[in-house]
């Protein structure tokens, strides 16, 4: 194994790993607004539990289908340049659904988000394993995790508030400037440093896209990135709906619950990230630290899906805030594994194809757990599809993922 460095110096880490984990706050409430709004959304245009299912999963469509080219972009042209376009096209997106007048438009424009939204992890990882020292990466994808796990405890907290005075347009036209403000600071920022691409590397020293696509831990990574997405969009997507209808809370009461929850899911990332390398730097291994998180975090989540369906509320909540804890852990690894496998070389390609493959769950949670509900009435069908899929986790983190140490392409080659 090779021992990894840095491409090129991109100091301060520290204003770097702020204003990424910034963008991926104002990520996550942007994309999350919708399944926030939904209770008032589905009233106002008289959505049926499959349509809004529909309408909830749309966004991955596009999200998916540009994963790929835009881990390529981001080492051909800059991860800089085109996470600064994407923060641009996607803060619009959200601005004009503030303005929709109905379904049709919404959907186009949740599709371009979900287009635009693709450039976050593949620029922000590849920027990370370029210009972070790999002894530091657990704790800077802690704290990314946290900005992207306390998006949703921001905007459902906040949001919910916010529509139960205002209505839900508002929130979007607020949100939607909020995240467009955040592209200049960004440009100054990145405007006077070395860019994230492949140009200080021959084209020799990187390794091909089939290269990369023969290597079993992207494919364990991908198999367990898509688990954990699947029982984590299930969750962003529908419960707030679920807390609303099946619970019988009010508007502000679910945005306090689910606030809480992803509040707690993001600080359980902080402490994750920071005791991963604390875990390192002590000498342990790597390997060890990160099967462990990911693959218990798929144990507990079996246990906690079942608690949410079955328990009284003041249980079913408690299910909820374990379930938090546990993604909130594991969450630094979902990235920084790939990032410590791939390397500066080819993170931005290897993210794509495992976002891609992780994602597709953004496609299918949503819809299947609308249909399982129309069909159904409750959300039962729905809460033992979401436990089982866990399965597919434990598999990947565990059993198909090798050693987390990078990869030395030239042996590769």
């Amino acid at each position: 194994m090779q021992t990894e460095k840095p491409a090129s110096a991109f100091p301060p880490h520290g204003k770097l790993i702020f204003l990424v984990s910034m963008i991926l706050l104002l990520n996550y409430i942007d994309r999350g607004n919708l399944a926030t709004a939904a209770p008032l959304v589905k009233t106002e245009l008289a959505l049926d539990d499959a349509k809004l299912g529909l309408l909830l999963s749309s966004f991955y469509w596009t999200y998916v289908a540009f994963m790929i080219p835009v881990g390529w972009a981001t080492e051909r042209f800059g991860a800089h340049r085109v996470l600064a376009v994407g923060a641009t096209l996607w803060s619009l997106a959200t601005f004009f659904t503030g303005f929709a007048p109905n379904l049709s438009a919404i959907f186009l424009l949740r599709l371009l988000l979900g287009a635009a939204e693709s450039t976050v992890f593949p620029a922000v990882s590849s920027l990370l394993a370029t210009h972070v020292p790999l002894g530091k990466r657990g704790m800077a994808n802690g704290i990314m995790s946290f900005g992207y796990q306390v998006g949703p405890a921001v905007g459902t907290f906040a949001g919910g508030l916010m529509m139960e005075s205002y209505g839900w347009r508002p929130v979007f036209i607020l949100f939607g400037a909020i995240s467009l403000f955040w592209v200049l600071p960004w440009i100054r920022f990145s405007a006077g440093h070395a860019p994230s691409t492949l140009a200080g590397a021959s084209a020799e020293a990187a390794p091909t896209y089939g290269q990369i696509l023969r290597q079993r831990g992207l494919w364990g990574a991908s198999l367990g990135h898509f688990s954990s997405n699947y029982n984590y969009y299930f969750i962003l997507s529908f419960l707030p709906l679920y807390l609303v209808e099946q619970r019988g809370f009010s508007m502000t009461e679910m945005g306090q619950v689910a606030g809480s929850a992803y509040l707690i899911n993001a600080l359980a990332a902080l402490v994750g990230g920071w005791y991963m390398d604390r875990w390192v730097r002590a000498g342990r291994s790597r390997t060890v630290i990160y099967k462990l998180a990911m693959t218990s975090s798929h144990v507990v989540s079996i246990g906690a899906m079942i608690g949410m369906m079955l328990l009284p509320v003041r249980e079913a909540v408690a299910c909820l805030f374990v379930f938090e804890v546990f993604i909130g852990l594991c969450a630094p690894g979902t990235f920084g594994i790939g990032q410590v496998l791939a390397g500066p070389l080819a993170t931005g390609r290897w993210i794509g194809v495992q976002n891609f493959c992780g994602n597709t769950a953004g496609i299918l949670a949503p819809a299947l757990t609308g249909v399982m509900v129309a069909a159904s009435g409750n959300y039962t069908t729905a809460f033992i599809a979401a436990a089982l899929v866990n399965v597919l986790g434990v598999i990947g983190w565990g059993f198909i993922l090798p050693k987390v140490e990078p990869l030395d392409w030239s042996k590769e080659r």
